[in-house]
């Protein structure tokens, strides 16, 4: 099966012209994965907060539950009035200018929680993007606007900022999300489905999940994984241990599955905070490939196909299937078919194993990359740069 669906994946890249901006994505099949945005009540299997519970979950949230807020946010999109004005036929005879338009007002909502009491606010950048207005309302009531400091896709991270008077904000506390283990409490907080504070209860399924297994291909993050309910309304809320401090932020649901959400590591939050909070750009480093893992049985049993499109070298490495036009790996002339050995001398064959040691070496860093080109073992020298399209 994997064999068949590598030489599927093979033919449809050199049938199609795919551009993606990542220096590492692996494939495992078309599997859809959702922001925990809201949308409409269907899930009521969430109940609101009751603090006056004997029990270590209701201590973590009286800790930590006053901190976490709601955001619910309004964006502005004009339309034209009538499709009657799209058919080309009728187009020549109205100018653009002229053309009806109507404005129309989305609303979203979700979740952030407060990390300082001068109103610092961490969420999810899909809550916020793009909205022309945000609103905070507090457990307590009060309500707020909300400025956007920053925002990165890349990591699904924002920042909002509001002006309270003095210091009269409570703060979330921090955990260390490197300390977590398989199995340890997990306690999300959020407003799912338009209730506001909600608590669920689980634990910590898998920490380490990359994205591109996960099926966000379009994120750099190592997921924790817990079966905590999270539902929509949930993103940007916190996933508290079980004394109450925040160790991640939830993000997304598995949509084909009960009992699968993902959250970012709180310490990939606090590396990034002062950068968004600033308002100034996140690097991330890329070469500009799309590849998946080989091994010599895969590549074996492709190269005995006679319907595959290419042979390639049976070894255990990560095959080239996609170079970004305009990247650093296609100026070094890295080409589809291509298998990845090695970088700067140290042995790969996991792509996200790859991609951690281009984010690791940082922008306009050399790379050393050893590759199999047919039967030829060559070496190119490749200079990472910011990806596109991220501002």
């Amino acid at each position: 099966m994997k064999t068949m669906k590598l030489i599927k994946y093979l033919r449809l890249v050199t049938s199609y012209s795919i551009t993606l901006l990542l220096s590492v994505i692996l494939s495992f099949g078309g599997l859809d994965v959702l922001s925990c945005q809201a949308a409409p009540i269907q899930n009521l299997a969430q109940a609101p907060v009751n603090s006056s519970a004997d029990s270590f979950v209701a201590t973590a949230v009286t800790r930590t539950g006053p901190a976490v807020v709601r955001i619910d946010t309004e964006t502005v999109v004009t339309r034209q009035v009538d499709p009657f004005f799209d058919d080309p036929f009728f187009g020549e005879f109205f100018e653009q200018p002229s053309r009806p338009r109507r404005e129309e007002r989305i609303t979203g909502q979700g979740s952030g929680f407060i990390i300082d009491s001068k109103g610092i606010i961490l969420t999810n950048a899909h809550v916020v993007n793009g909205a022309d207005k945000v609103t905070v309302t507090l457990k307590d009531g009060r309500t707020f606007n909300g400025q956007v400091r920053g925002t990165d896709e890349i990591t699904d991270l924002a920042v909002v900022a509001i002006q309270p008077q003095g210091n009269t904000l409570p703060v979330a506390p921090l955990g260390d999300s490197s300390r977590l283990k398989v199995g340890d409490w997990a306690i999300a907080v959020g407003n799912p489905v338009g209730l506001d504070n909600t608590v669920t209860l689980g634990i910590i399924s898998t920490i380490g999940r990359s994205a591109a297994k996960v099926g966000v291909p379009d994120k750099r993050l190592d997921f924790i994984q817990t079966d905590a309910a999270i539902n929509p309304g949930n993103s940007g809320g916190p996933l508290l241990n079980s004394k109450g401090e925040v160790i991640g932020i939830n993000t997304a649901i598995r949509p084909d599955a009960m009992g699968i959400g993902f959250a970012i590591p709180i310490n990939k939050a606090k590396s990034l905070e002062k950068t968004l909070a600033s308002g100034k750009q996140v690097p991330h480093p890329y070469i500009g490939v799309q590849m998946i893992d080989l091994t010599p049985e895969v590549a074996r049993a492709n190269n005995n196909n006679p319907n595959s499109p290419i042979i390639v070298p049976e070894v255990d490495g990560i095959l080239v299937v996609q170079v970004v036009p305009n990247s650093p790996a296609q100026r070094a002339k890295l080409r589809l078919g291509d298998v990845i050995v090695a970088v700067n001398g140290k042995s790969v064959k996991d792509g996200t194993d790859l991609q951690k040691i281009v984010e690791k070496a940082g922008i306009n860093a050399t790379l050393k990359l050893k590759f199999y080109r047919g039967d030829r073992l060559l070496e190119v020298t490749v200079k990472t740069a910011q990806l596109q399209g991220v501002s």
